[in-house]
């Protein structure tokens, strides 16, 4: 079909005034990162999920891979990301300046978007190992997770809870990907994961390789339970990974973290976001933890003060009294 050049002008000048229409709508999404874990984790295809249901004309957000709570923590701090999660014990320490952060500068500026779902304590064992107990661990190879993770806090209280101390066992610092690699060689007889079940890279183990899973419980268990208030009683079922037996265990919240410096209508509306059908309908297909990550327990066992953005909708939605 012939076009006249009046036409194709005419049509050009159209198409520049939808363009510049559009331009500020998209000029107006602010990007908001979400530092998550390690890929083969739970908290980075979360993240993934919740930054893909998020994201609108008015936020563009993205899922980073990152070394997990303390990391997100600091990087949240330091200014080198607008969000992240982290495990509920890991926030509070931060806050207050005790635990692993006793001696260093309290974040006082770190703020509370939401309760996500709990994440559970795995302690896998190498098949064959013999270890009937987490005592048993005793002068094993043990992967405590890297530095910067909540896991290596965790597994450092735990072990010590069975009586074993820092040099009682020859550490390695891997991620559960690297950890995994090691335990289907040999190289590497336990290691340590705090996060929600089923965990990819588990998963994917439990299809080629046997292992087992050790149990947090009996007197050790209502000790940390006792000495860390965030410590709840958890389990994993038999079956969450493929011909694996369950155990009992214990678990700590998984939290959506940000700064009092974020601006409140952007935090409003990520939150506003995270609780939309768009998200919900994400949530519930997409991972198994994600159904666990509910409006009734967004506000559950907050050591840290809410964003005031989250806050205004959690007071809209009937959750906070206003």
């Amino acid at each position: 079909m012939y076009i006249s050049r009046r036409e194709a002008l005419a049509g050009a000048a159209a198409l520049s005034a939808l363009v510049a229409a559009g331009g500020p709508a998209r000029a107006q999404a602010k990007f908001f990162r979400i530092g998550t874990g390690g890929t083969g984790g739970t908290y980075y295809p979360i993240g993934g999920i919740i930054a893909n249901a998020i994201s609108n004309d008015k936020v563009n957000a993205s899922a980073v891979a990152t070394n997990g709570s303390v990391a997100n923590v600091n990087a949240i701090a330091g200014g080198n990301a607008e969000s992240g999660f982290s495990q509920a014990d890991v926030a509070s320490w931060a806050y207050t300046g005790t635990g692993i952060w006793e001696g260093r500068p309290k974040i006082e500026e770190l703020r509370a978007i939401a309760n996500l779902y709990p994440e559970t304590v795995h302690v896998v064992a190498r098949k064959g190992l013999g270890a009937k107990s987490i005592a048993d661990l005793k002068g094993k190879r043990i992967s405590i997770d890297e530095p910067g993770s909540g896991s290596l806090v965790n597994a450092r209280e735990i072990l010590a809870a069975y009586g074993i101390r820092q040099g009682d066992y020859r550490a390695e610092n891997l991620k559960p990907g690297p950890a995994i690699d090691k335990i289907k060689d040999g190289g590497l007889d336990a290691f340590f994961f705090t996060g929600g079940y089923p965990f990819g890279a588990l998963t994917e183990l439990a299809a080629t390789h046997s292992f087992e899973l050790l149990a947090i419980d009996g007197p050790q268990a209502a000790a940390l339970k006792s000495k860390f208030g965030f410590f709840a009683d958890d389990t994993i079922p038999d079956g969450a990974y493929k011909d694996i037996k369950g155990v009992k265990s214990i678990a700590v919240g998984a939290q959506w973290v940000t700064t009092s410096k974020m601006d409140d209508d952007l935090v409003y509306e990520v939150t506003k976001g995270l609780w939309g059908d768009k998200a919900r309908s994400a949530l519930d297909t997409g991972h198994a933890k994600g159904k666990e990550i509910k409006r009734a327990t967004a506000l559950t066992g907050l050591g840290i003060p809410l964003h005031k953005g989250a806050e205004r909708f959690y007071k809209e939605a009937g959750l906070l009294k206003t």
